[in-house]
C-alpha cells in the first residue's frame, strides 16, 4: 500500500483538546495517525501557545501567526479569514502535491483564491458561519460588537456562497448539510460526525443532587442561555443549580449567586467539569442556534445523567431520543421537576452507547475520511 501524505490546516492549536472547537480537530489528527496516515499540520496561532504534544501525531507542525489588527478588516472577506490569509502557508502547502484537509471556513482563502487548483482538497464545516454569527448578533447588547457581527455574518454569506460550488465539504451536522444545499444549492456536500475522545457511555446510576448548565460564557449567545436559565426557569424552582465554564462576565457572575440555591463555578479545570457533570442529576443544556454540533451535549451523554435540550440544541444531530426536549420556559420547570426525582438506570446507558457508537465511532469516520483522500490511489 502507498504511503498516505495529508496536509491538515487548522483555525486554532488543537491541542489542548479543551474546548469544543478544537476537541474534533485533535482526536481527528489521532485517530489518522493510528491508520498510518503521514499527517503535516498547519496551525494558526491566536492564543493558544505551539504545543509539543502535537509531534506525537504529524510528521511535521507548521505554525502561523493569526493576524488580529483592524487592519485586516474588509467590506468583502470576512474577519475570520482575512486575519488568516498566509502567503507562508501557501508557500509550504505547495512543496507537494498531497491532499488538504481544510479544518473550517476561516482557513479557506487560498481555496477561495483558486490557489489550490488541482489539488485534492475537503472542506471541514464546523458550523454554518454565517448562520452562526448571526445568531451572535442577536444576542449582542454591546451596539459595537452586534454591528461586527451583522457585518461578519452579511460578508460570510457571500464568502460560503462561493466555496460551496469550489469544493467537497463534509459538515459536522446534518442541519449544516441542509442550510448549505437551500442557501448555496451546495452539491457536494456530505455530513460527517465530530471526532470525540469518549468511548463509552458512563453515567451514574441514581441520582445526583443538582442541575447543571456548563459551555464556554464567554461566548455571547451561551451566556444568553444562562441568563435565561436563571431568569425564567430557576428564579421560582427552588432546586439546586449550577452554572459553570470558561470567563463568565461580572454580570453573569453577580446574577448567578443571587440566590441560596444558584451558584457558579469559573474556569473549572477539565477533572472539576467531568467530575461536575457526572454527578449533575440533570445536565440542562438549551441552545439558542441550530447550527453545527453541542459537543458540550455529547460530553453531557457519554458521562452524565439525565439531559433536558431544547430542539435547537439537537437538530441534526441524530440525538433528538436520547434527550428530553422541553421548549418554554414553563415546560422546562414541569420537566426539571419530574427528572430530578427520577433516578436514573444504567439501562439508558445502554440505549445511548448504541445510538452514541453507531453516530460517533472515530474509527468508522476516519475510514469515511481515507476513503474521500485515497479511493483512486
Amino acid at each position: 500500500m502507498a504511503e498516505r501524505h495529508l496536509h491538515i490546516i487548522t483555525h486554532d492549536v488543537p491541542w489542548p483538546a479543551d474546548f469544543g472547537g478544537v476537541m474534533d480537530l485533535f482526536y481527528k489528527i489521532k485517530t489518522l495517525h493510528q491508520n498510518d496516515v503521514k499527517i503535516y499540520l498547519h496551525c494558526f496561532v491566536n492564543e493558544r501557545p505551539e504545543q509539543e504534544e502535537l509531534n506525537k501525531y504529524c510528521a511535521k507542525v507548521y505554525y502561523y501567526q493569526r493576524k488580529k489588527s483592524w487592519t485586516r478588516f474588509s467590506f468583502s472577506v470576512p474577519f475570520i479569514v482575512s486575519t488568516r490569509k498566509s502567503a507562508e502557508l501557501l508557500k509550504n502547502l505547495q512543496q507537494d502535491n498531497y491532499p488538504v484537509l481544510i479544518e473550517g471556513v476561516h482557513c479557506s482563502w487560498h481555496l477561495y483564491t483558486g490557489q489550490l487548483r488541482n489539488r485534492i482538497v475537503l472542506l471541514r464545516l464546523h458550523n454554518a458561519e454565517f448562520e452562526y454569527y448571526h445568531q451572535l448578533a442577536l444576542h449582542e447588547s454591546s451596539p459595537l460588537k452586534k454591528m461586527y457581527y451583522q457585518h461578519e455574518s452579511s460578508l460570510l454569506k457571500k464568502y460560503e456562497n462561493k466555496l460551496a460550488g469550489k469544493v467537497n465539504i463534509n459538515a459536522v451536522s446534518a442541519q449544516d448539510v441542509a442550510l448549505y444545499q437551500q442557501n448555496f444549492k451546495a452539491t457536494h456536500i456530505d455530513h460527517l460526525p465530530v471526532f470525540l475522545p469518549y468511548e463509552k457511555a458512563a453515567g451514574r446510576e441514581g441520582n445526583g443532587c443538582f442541575c447543571l448548565y456548563h459551555a464556554n460564557l464567554a461566548i455571547n449567545e451561551n451566556e444568553a442561555a444562562a441568563i435565561w436559565l436563571l431568569q425564567e426557569v430557576f428564579q421560582d424552582l427552588k432546586i439546586p443549580f449550577v452554572i459553570a465554564g470558561k470567563n463568565p462576565s461580572q454580570k453573569l457572575e453577580f446574577m448567578a449567586h443571587q440566590h441560596a440555591h444558584t451558584c457558579l463555578v469559573s474556569n473549572p479545570s477539565d477533572k472539576e467539569l467531568h467530575d461536575m457533570i457526572a454527578k449533575a442529576q440533570i445536565n440542562i443544556l438549551p441552545s439558542f442556534n441550530n447550527t453545527g454540533v453541542k459537543l458540550k451535549l455529547l460530553n453531557a451523554l457519554y458521562n452524565g445523567r439525565h439531559c433536558l435540550v431544547n430542539q435547537a440544541g439537537v437538530t441534526g444531530s441524530g440525538l433528538d431520543n436520547l434527550c428530553t426536549i422541553a421548549e418554554t420556559a414553563e415546560e422546562f420547570k414541569n420537566t426539571i421537576k419530574k427528572l430530578y426525582t427520577k433516578p436514573y438506570a444504567l439501562e439508558e446507558n445502554e440505549n445511548r452507547q448504541q445510538v452514541l457508537k453507531r453516530l460517533y465511532n472515530n474509527q468508522k469516520n476516519a475510514d469515511k475520511l481515507i476513503e474521500i483522500f485515497w479511493s483512486q490511489q
